[in-house]
């Protein structure tokens, strides 16, 4: 049985233009006086990782490596989560989304595209110079317009989409693999990748491949009304991240799960910092050790009421708790009797 790993903090959520939250030296030092041991790094901000030089550079990947060593912690995984979503955009949300992009490319979506592609690539080989095994994105998404079936859907409109999304991500797939490192999607509303159903869609559409994997967060799955204990059960041989966010879903006459284009704090379904929704970590930790999960547990602070930095204090501590050192014995060991084959074969009634 395995352990996981943790406390680690994805620092998307934090950085800012103003000390500590403006470098990965100090936010590595930051986060380390929190009590975490790793930090999840989006590949987007320079001041935290010239992604292209990582991706050909083991001299600047290892001294990236070593800074942020400095503070005692490691750098767990990095996140392509904004330019995963640029793989594949539904015109509906061109204008939205191009400021997730390279100035040179906005409003051209497909330099936008192919930038992208390349970003994800180019994280991928920085990810294997880095020695981490795993890497985050998003699936982007054409079919989310459509995913509520009225009108009614044309006949092979999904099939076709999921056909299109399996095209763009194949060949960065057959990257990953060269690289040694794992695409986890993170199953998130919003993405063509949002539940268990969606994911197994696109694992068939790409034939099943290997480096095609699930970054699990349940505070997604609450607010879907999904079984977030048993998604675990069903998915586990692919979930290789995890992200530690909670969340809490309290439905009245007036609204439900599609929110009422209501703000967070309003909302039926609202992320939370951990504790204060209602989500079973106990549970969930322990569905984890069950099947070994071995990778990083890390908080990704998102809360429509407290403040971050109060989140990711209490966050460290409350991630740490629920962390299971599993177990090297079997509690009833000692009444084993050994093994003795001869003796199995009288107890079955056998000569």
């Amino acid at each position: 049985m395995k352990t996981l790993k943790g406390p680690a903090i994805f620092l998307a959520q934090f950085m800012a233009d103003d000390k500590p939250f403006n470098g990965i030296e100090s936010m590595a030092q930051w986060a380390a006086n929190l009590g975490f041991i790793g930090v999840q790094v989006p590949i987007g901000n320079p001041a935290f990782i010239d992604v292209a030089l990582a991706a050909q550079s083991q001299t600047y990947a290892d001294e990236l490596k070593g800074r942020v060593a400095q503070a005692g912690v490691t750098i767990t995984e990095l996140s392509t989560h904004l330019e995963g979503q640029l793989v594949a955009v539904h015109p509906a949300y061109d204008e939205l989304f191009d400021a997730f992009a390279a100035p040179a490319v906005r409003g051209n979506p497909g330099a936008r595209t192919a930038w992208a592609v390349e970003q994800v690539k180019l994280a991928l080989k920085a990810s294997a110079r880095l020695g981490t095994t795993e890497q985050v994105c998003f699936s982007g998404s054409l079919l989310w317009p459509y995913f509520y079936p009225w009108p009614q859907r044309p006949a092979g409109l999904i099939e076709e989409g999921f056909k299109e999304l399996a095209r763009r991500w194949r060949p960065i797939l057959d990257v990953a693999e060269d690289c040694g490192v794992n695409i986890c999607f993170e199953i998130h509303p919003g993405e063509d990748l949002h539940d268990g159903v969606t994911f197994e869609r696109f694992l068939d559409a790409v034939g099943g491949h290997r480096r095609c994997h699930i970054l699990y967060d349940p505070s997604h799955f609450v607010l879907q009304q999904l079984d977030y204990l048993g998604f675990i059960d069903a998915y586990h041989e692919r979930i290789r991240m995890f992200h530690v966010k909670d969340a809490e879903f309290n439905p009245d006459a007036r609204s439900g799960v599609y929110g009422g284009y209501q703000d967070w704090v309003d909302r039926p379904g609202r992320f939370r910092s951990l504790d204060d929704g209602a989500i079973d970590f106990g549970a969930v930790f322990s569905k984890f050790a069950q099947y070994d999960y071995a990778g990083w547990a890390v908080l990704e602070w998102e809360c429509c009421l407290k403040h971050q930095e109060d989140g990711a204090r209490e966050g460290a501590a409350f991630i740490r708790d629920h962390i299971i050192r599993v177990t090297d014995r079997a509690f009833d060991d000692f009444a084993s009797a050994g093994i003795d084959a001869a003796r199995n074969r009288r107890l079955l009634g056998l000569q």
